[in-house]
């Protein structure tokens, strides 16, 4: 079971349901689950009249950007499901095939995810700025903040042909923004978000999404930020760190039991040149010294960055869920005393570009 975005505007969500399952200890048979089964798009239907998806963020009658869905199928293993399409032909323009098949168009689907605690999915959408036909499921036009879709397969069963769907978050500054939302949160209670790229969770099932597009969006670094899903704060966006200029944040992996937020922090100073670079980001060499000293050079390069609360256990076991938020990520909130180590959470914005 995979799903998959298509990473463009006005394209697609995908998952592909293998016709074999995982059996524990088997590597051999489990390096076989994807030869086999079938590949499907997603198709979104909105439970609003047309009439109240506006275009600007205003919220439908009903007080929530939702409705079903339904997977349709494009191909097996064996035989394309696509009228007028051979399977070659759907496996290499699955674009097209997806066209054919009605999908709906989505607003750059970065990352999709599967939330290990509540079973549910969330998808990443980047931005679109050229949108301008809107539907419920991308109901902003000109899209440039993005947002993410919570999805709840049929009966919780990721295999299922339907599914239903949530807005969680339209992302964006509310300071500035209209259409920033947040699950009825307060917006004034969040802290700024834009372009959404990737996803993850914590033990506790809370969200984590880091960005890509902050600084020409809303003027603020790229940041990962922790996104409340349940309860009264459902909605809750906080910031968790900020990278560097010019540089992308990705991948993250949060181990909150060990202590520990891993995230990669792509290309840092890329709109510089050599001789005038706009970041020294990891190793902060002084540009008027020598080049290399050691392993440390005076550029700026690609990291993947370990971030730990000082006070507890430096990253290495588990936590004892007592310790406070370290100095630097603003105020922290205590453990749950149950093995989770606390992180402070970031109260205010990313650092302006």
């Amino acid at each position: 079971m995979v799903y998959s975005g298509d990473d463009e505007r006005h394209d697609y969500l995908y998952k592909f349901v293998s016709a074999k399952t995982f059996r524990k200890g088997d590597k051999k048979h489990n390096m076989t689950l994807l030869d086999s089964g079938t590949l499907y798009v997603a198709t979104f239907h909105g439970d609003s009249p047309a009439r109240e998806i506006d275009g600007v963020g205003t919220l439908p009658s009903d007080g929530a950007f939702d409705g079903r869905g339904e997977w349709i199928a494009l191909a097996t293993d064996k035989k394309s499901l696509v009228p007028g399409m051979s399977l070659e032909e759907v496996l290499v323009f699955t674009r097209l095939a997806a066209d054919k098949m009605g999908a709906t168009a989505m607003d750059r689907p970065e990352d999709v995810e599967t939330n290990p605690v509540n079973g549910k999915v969330y998808m990443a959408l980047t931005n679109n700025t050229k949108r301008t036909a809107v539907d419920e499921a991308n109901p902003i036009v000109g899209n440039r903040d993005g947002h993410v879709i919570e999805l709840t397969e049929k009966h919780g069963d990721h295999t299922a042909t339907r599914f239903d769907w949530v807005i969680l978050l339209l992302a964006g500054d509310p300071a500035v923004s209209s259409s920033a939302y947040f699950s009825g949160y307060p917006k004034e209670l969040v802290s700024p978000i834009s372009c959404p790229d990737n996803v993850a969770f914590d033990s506790e099932g809370n969200l984590w999404i880091s960005t890509d597009g902050q600084p020409g969006t809303i003027g603020y670094a790229d940041a990962l930020h922790k996104v409340t899903l349940d309860g009264p704060e459902r909605g809750r966006v906080q910031q968790f760190l900020a990278v560097p200029r010019d540089a992308e944040t990705c991948g993250p992996v949060i181990h909150d039991r060990d202590n520990s937020v891993f995230v990669n922090v792509q290309h840092p100073g890329e709109d510089g040149t050599w001789g005038a670079h706009t970041s020294y980001f990891p190793d902060f060499l002084n540009p008027a010294g020598p080049v290399q000293v050691g392993d440390e050079v005076a550029a700026p390069r690609p990291s993947v960055v370990q971030v730990f609360n000082v006070t507890g256990n430096n990253g290495v076991g588990q936590g004892s869920g007592t310790q406070k938020g370290a100095q630097g990520h603003g105020k922290g909130k205590g453990g749950n005393g149950e093995g989770n180590s606390a992180f402070g959470h970031a109260q205010g914005k990313g650092p302006k570009r």
